[in-house]
């Protein structure tokens, strides 16, 4: 089953002589279970496409649908129930005057948990922090550990599909497999389905088995993860970010 389905979206911003299109004519499908990686530089559309996802971008015409269920442009709270973000920057998506114990609590009340301390301290356990992180605040963790928060908010309505808008760009290298680790443990623990972005083909290549690379708002090729590793793009753009993200492996 397709767990999500895109076809021929376009999104724009701006209105007459003044609009321009972020994306164009973008078809995908992943299916229920699968990680599956949108790759490409600032400004590909890659994180648009996620937006409008979500309803964050309303200026948008072709079809999505959600678990058979076809989108328009609100959304309803069972889309949220069943799909969540994760965002760049953890500090940034944290408020900085609530503590870990007000972020997570707030969101399992608005979905109509009840056993709310219970589940914030499974949650936190799920993600690798513990109840003892529960009264911090976001200035008193680390970058990966305000990460690890942000993941647990997304898992607290308990949804079935997770959109990663570059969740490990603004760690530090040390971190981001620890964060990368984690995502795909609790993918196979939960059975989750990943739409990840990211502008790092070595990135999304530790957790996707499929991805499609983005240029000025398209999709230029769309390739398995073993295809990737043994360098078999045709693309000249794919090919490009593979020499690109090469070169910076070897430093």
């Amino acid at each position: 089953m397709s767990a999500l389905t895109i076809e021929g979206l376009n999104v724009w911003f701006g209105e007459g002589r003044e609009h321009v299109f972020a994306v164009r004519d973008l078809s995908l499908d992943v299916e229920e279970g699968a990680s599956y990686g949108l790759v490409g530089e600032s400004g590909s559309g890659k994180s648009t496409v996620l937006r409008a996802i979500t309803g964050l971008v309303p200026t948008w015409r072709g079809s999505m649908s959600v678990m058979g269920e076809a989108l328009g442009v609100g959304r309803t709270p069972a889309f949220y129930k069943t799909v969540q973000m994760v965002f760049q920057d953890p500090y940034a998506s944290l408020h900085p005057r609530h503590t870990v114990d007000q972020v997570l609590s707030e969101v399992l009340k608005l979905h109509g948990f009840r056993d709310i301390d219970a589940r914030i301290d499974q949650l936190l356990v799920d993600v690798g922090l513990g109840p003892g992180y529960r009264f911090r605040y976001p200035h008193q963790l680390s970058g990966g550990q305000r990460q690890r928060v942000a993941i647990a908010r997304a898992l607290a309505p308990d949804p079935r599909i997770l959109l990663l808008d570059e969740p490990t760009s603004a760690l530090d290298v040390s971190v981001q497999a620890e964060i990368l680790n984690l995502l795909t443990d609790l993918r196979a623990r939960h059975g989750l389905t990943y739409l990840m972005v990211s502008h790092d083909l070595g990135v999304v290549g530790h957790i996707c088995e499929r991805i499609a690379v983005m240029q000025s708002g398209e999709i230029v090729e769309t390739l398995g993860v073993e295809e990737m590793r043994r360098l078999e793009a045709k693309h000249p753009y794919t090919q490009h970010l593979l020499d690109s993200s090469l070169r910076s492996a070897r430093g």
